[in-house]
């Protein structure tokens, strides 16, 4: 494991100083999340401690302790401690994107690689930084995060926004995050993301042991929302072609661009789509939301990944175990091949 140490000295070395800034914002906020978390045995003797809050805890202690017995391996101190927090989220993103075009604009560290967005632990920072990017002239997007992974290199906290989940949407959170310390594909932020959701998904319906019905319910759920951002994604595309034929030339134009777009087209489009899947006005997200080209940027990171990842599952005929060792398998020959693509490409072909 690379110590915080190293990071922020080699980052203060390489990097300019305002990402030495956030480094060492984000280090000071990693490590208060670590100091201050509490062992679970005396949070669930504190009285303080509410007790739905409790029954939270030990729950998660069970999701924790199916999940790495499901895959044998070794159980680690991965929230084996509890940090109550100040507010809601634990973190918040903040996507940028170019007022001319649809793209979520990258940021590179040194051994972590490169996101397409900044994670800040306070509120206030996010809103700072979002402030000074469109004073430069870009689109931002903040976006609240309720849970997180540090991949490993820190021994992760039950984090209190945790305890919004209802039982289902807990273990699925617990069993998304947690294979994030068993499987890691460096510089594929979006391939880890579907990969940690399919196993997550999947894992549920074998911890509950969900009937048949349920199982289609959930299915039939997911492959409406999945529909519906398929349905972003199309308009996003869109978006961008009309952005290359008639570039804007000003932040007030490419305003203008989208406010018409988003009113004429987005929007009637959208509001059908929805009728279609059956989903109310009222509860179709789409419709409900300020669009903008950061948050358009978000949703073109789908393109239906998860369903390949299905696809592919489904064309080897493996149990979950099983594919998660080919997954292992494939990744150990990529990076042992001379390949440039990447593993997303590699892996599913």
């Amino acid at each position: 494991m690379v110590s915080l140490r190293i990071v922020l000295l080699s980052i203060f070395l390489l990097s300019s100083c305002a990402k030495v800034g956030y480094v060492f914002e984000q280090g000071v906020g990693q490590f208060s999340l670590l100091m201050n978390g509490e062992d679970n045995a005396d949070v669930l003797k504190d009285p303080k401690v509410k007790e739905e809050h409790k029954d939270k805890i030990r729950k998660i202690e069970k999701y924790k302790k199916y999940f790495y017995e499901y895959f044998e391996r070794k159980s680690t101190d991965i929230y084996s401690e509890t940090t109550m927090l100040e507010g809601d989220a634990v973190t918040y993103l903040v996507i940028t994107s170019p007022f001319n075009k649809i793209e979520a604009q990258k940021e590179c560290f040194l051994f972590v690689g490169c996101f397409p967005y900044l994670g800040f632990f306070k509120k206030e920072s996010a809103k700072e930084y979002a402030k000074d990017q469109e004073e430069d002239g870009m689109v931002t997007y903040i976006r609240p995060v309720y849970a997180y992974s540090t991949l490993g290199n820190f021994e992760d906290k039950i984090l209190s926004s945790f305890f919004h989940y209802d039982d289902i949407g807990l273990a699925e959170l617990v069993f998304h995050e947690l294979f994030h310390t068993i499987f890691f594909a460096k510089n594929e932020v979006d391939l880890n993301e579907n990969l940690a959701n399919y196993f997550g998904q999947e894992m549920v319906l074998d911890y509950f042991k969900m009937t048949e019905s349920q199982i289609i319910d959930r299915k039939e759920k997911r492959q409406r929302n999945s529909d519906l951002s398929q349905e972003i994604v199309n308009h996003a595309k869109a978006l961008q072609e009309l952005y290359k034929k008639s570039p804007p030339k000003s932040r007030e134009e490419g305003e203008r661009l989208l406010k018409e777009y988003i009113e004429s087209v987005f929007k009637p489009s959208v509001k059908e789509k929805c009728s279609e899947l059956g989903i109310e006005e009222k509860r179709c997200f789409a419709l409900n939301r300020k669009w903008n080209n950061a948050s358009l940027a978000a949703f073109l990171t789908y393109e239906k990944s998860m369903d390949k990842i299905h696809l592919l599952r489904s064309s080897k005929g493996l149990s979950l175990k099983e594919f998660f060792g080919y997954i292992e398998g494939e990744y150990e020959a990529y990076r042992n091949s001379t390949s440039k693509e990447s593993f997303e490409t590699w892996f599913i072909k």
